[in-house]
């Protein structure tokens, strides 16, 4: 049996928040609650699209892999967005890799009937040109910041980005994920994440990171952060208001 989204599960998403009477009922028809495991896939590059997800929990990572096995995280979609940016730009196909980053539920729609919304919600198009346009600056800020800023920086804002969509202080995070997500070595990541918890902006313990100080990482992050979080604007303040640690002290001896 296909599990179906509580009431007011869909306005965790901010792209299905906007849908309404027919066209949310047309969303939920042939779709599924679906419960998102770390590592999981979401797309492969180049197989054919047969599903959209809308994180309403869960943090997906679209990545970019080298020959030689490495990679590079090169976009994130939370409670923001949706997995759906290749069929708003009319393929049927993804380039990268995505697969999920923090564990959580997302709701899951046919491609079909997300192609049928598209085309006959003008509401539902214009929250996603919104999205898309925040999702395309953010790529190219992102390339921008893996080149010229610190890991230390980087981390910071990886961390706080993450926050935003995961709508906790606290989420699942091992340095050897993190560092994957950053291209970077994880010694490099292990020093950055000891030097964020020495200064009490982070706790981390069993694979589980807690943001103490968001004011802190803020401060900390390089510029991008700000830069990123502008650009998607109100779709970020689907927030909790518990996700806002600035000013808290919640620091663990």
């Amino acid at each position: 049996m296909r599990e179906m989204p509580k009431n007011g599960a869909f306005d965790d998403n901010a792209i299905l928040a906007c849908l309404k009477g027919k066209e949310r009922t047309l969303a939920l028809r042939g779709g599924e609650l679906v419960d998102f495991k770390v590592h999981q896939g979401v797309y492969e590059p180049e197989e054919r699209i047969n599903d959209v997800y809308f994180p309403l929990g869960a943090i997906l990572s679209v990545v970019a892999r080298m020959k030689d096995g490495g990679m590079i995280e090169i976009g994130t979609i939370g409670r923001e967005g949706t997995s759906a940016v290749p069929l708003v730009m009319g393929s049927d196909t993804s380039a990268n890799e995505s697969f999920c980053q923090v564990p959580g539920k997302a709701w899951k729609m046919p491609a079909g009937t997300f192609r049928t919304l598209l085309a006959e919600s003008q509401v539902f198009r214009e929250f996603l040109n919104r999205y898309l346009q925040a999702y395309v600056n953010m790529l190219g800020q992102l390339v921008a910041c893996n080149r010229l800023h610190s890991i230390y920086e980087r981390c910071a804002r990886w961390l706080l980005m993450t926050q935003d969509r995961v709508g906790s202080d606290e989420f699942p995070l091992t340095h050897e994920f993190l560092a994957i997500m950053l291209g970077s070595r994880r010694s490099g990541v292990t020093v950055a994440a000891a030097m964020l918890q020495k200064a009490g902006f982070i706790h981390y313990q069993h694979g589980i990171i807690t943001i103490l100080d968001r004011a802190g990482l803020e401060a900390t992050s390089c510029e991008c952060y700000r830069i990123t979080a502008e650009q998607f604007g109100d779709l970020l303040s689907i927030r909790p208001a518990a996700a806002d640690t600035s000013g808290r002290d919640k620091r663990r001896a």
